[in-house]
């Protein structure tokens, strides 16, 4: 969860998003649906860099729509949260 919402660098927000977002694991993906629901905008706007980075790269990931709809439905009210802003990016990478 550090590395996702670091404070002082951008990058390795970014760099994390994304290898979570390659994993596209429902514990990997979970990760990133806490720290959005945690993340203010501007750290928000690198986590969305870092699952598109991954969505849209040479080697892709897998289904994350799916899983962030598993994720909709979670007990901890953070995560639905998070997953319900990260599945309009996983349903259209260019958002």
């Amino acid at each position: 969860m550090e590395l996702l919402l670091d404070v002082e660098d951008t990058a390795v927000t970014r760099q994390t998003a994304e290898a979570l977002t390659r994993v596209g694991s429902l514990p990997a993906m979970r990760l990133i649906a806490i720290a959005l629901a945690q993340a203010d905008d501007h750290r928000a706007d690198w986590l969305q860099t870092g699952v598109h980075d991954a969505l849209v790269g040479p080697s892709g990931a897998p289904d994350v729509a799916a899983v962030c709809e598993r994720l909709a439905q979670d007990p901890e009210e953070a995560v639905r949260r998070g997953a319900a802003d990260l599945l309009p990016w996983a349903d259209d990478p260019r958002y």
